[in-house]
């Protein structure tokens, strides 16, 4: 039995189930769903994060003579290595709609991955990112190439009826499914959701407005991948369930702010924004700034699923 439980807790297997269910949706939307973002921006997304991933651990490995961590293990290993980059570049292939300029879905994985080499603390006795790297890229994106955009009806444009509504339960369904086993981050969900509702009913009561008109937004395929599969990141985000109420509710409070100073894409800066907040915070513990409190090592910090 606990080799069993073991077997299923491995961030591996999370990592794997994640990697599958954005193929699995991806191929889906591009022959049943509907998706108008061109078959070609997932090969190009794929193509340059499979490089620039391979690239940027071998220089780092050159850098501090070291083995990268791809080597030495057999095709498999590379394969697990490849995982998140996979993830991350399939997600901005169907997130991202850049009007068939694919170099901008190259631009945008490219930076993304190189996100995670070069924005990095010492957390938990090793180097880690701390930018959420799909959302980094994607928030980086949209300030600068200003032309692009998410299209919140475009990933279900040719299925109507109960499949409308179908097709996000079930994500909704692998998504708790997926940080419950895997990721540990249902009180990260909670916090984001409770906060949202909180704010969006006094944003409600002020502007006069129906709360059911508030709430709308939670209802399209972005926001449940938004909440189930990108600010949930167990690298980027906190492990602690103290941590993770704050992380959620800071989310959605950064939302709220930047919603109320009609910015758009509102969703991908808050989560930049809380992101870099964090790693200021653990860059000021890190030089002794910050008091740090003492915190008992937790099996979980081992599993990463990053987007």
């Amino acid at each position: 039995m606990n080799a069993e439980i073991k077997k299923q807790r491995d961030p591996r297997n999370g990592l794997r189930m994640s990697a599958t269910l954005a193929t699995v949706f991806t191929i889906l939307g591009h022959t049943v769903f509907g998706f108008e973002q061109p078959l070609a921006a997932v090969f190009v997304a794929l193509g340059t994060g499979y490089a620039c991933s391979l690239l940027f651990e071998w220089v780092d490995a050159w850098a501090c003579d070291g083995i990268p961590n791809f080597m030495g293990g057999g095709a498999l290993k590379v394969v697990d290595f490849l995982l998140p980059a996979h993830m991350t570049s399939i997600t901005l292939s169907f997130l991202l709609f850049s009007y068939n300029q694919l170099w901008v879905i190259a631009f945008t994985v490219a930076l993304s991955i190189g996100a995670k080499h070069v924005i990095r603390l010492h957390q938990r006795g090793r180097l880690q990112h701390v930018m959420n790297p799909s959302n980094f890229g994607l928030a980086i994106t949209f300030a600068v190439f200003q032309w692009t955009s998410v299209l919140p009806w475009s990933f279900t444009t040719n299925v109507h009826g109960a499949i409308d509504w179908i097709v996000p339960l079930i994500i909704v369904g692998l998504g708790f499914r997926l940080n419950l086993f895997f990721t540990g981050r249902l009180p990260t969900i909670g916090a984001w959701l409770g906060t949202f509702l909180v704010l969006s009913g006094i944003r409600a009561s002020v502007l006069g407005t129906p709360w059911s008109a508030e709430l709308v937004v939670l209802t399209g395929i972005p926001l449940v991948l938004f909440t189930f599969y990108m600010i949930t990141d167990p690298q980027t985000s906190p492990t602690p369930v103290r941590g993770q109420i704050i992380y959620g509710g800071s989310i959605a409070l950064a939302y709220a702010v930047l919603l109320a100073l009609q910015v758009q894409y509102t969703m991908f800066y808050s989560v930049a924004f809380v992101c870099g907040a964090r790693g200021l915070i653990i860059a000021l513990k890190n030089v002794g700034v910050l008091a740090t409190a003492s915190q008992p090592a937790q099996a979980i910090e081992s599993r990463a699923i990053t987007t």
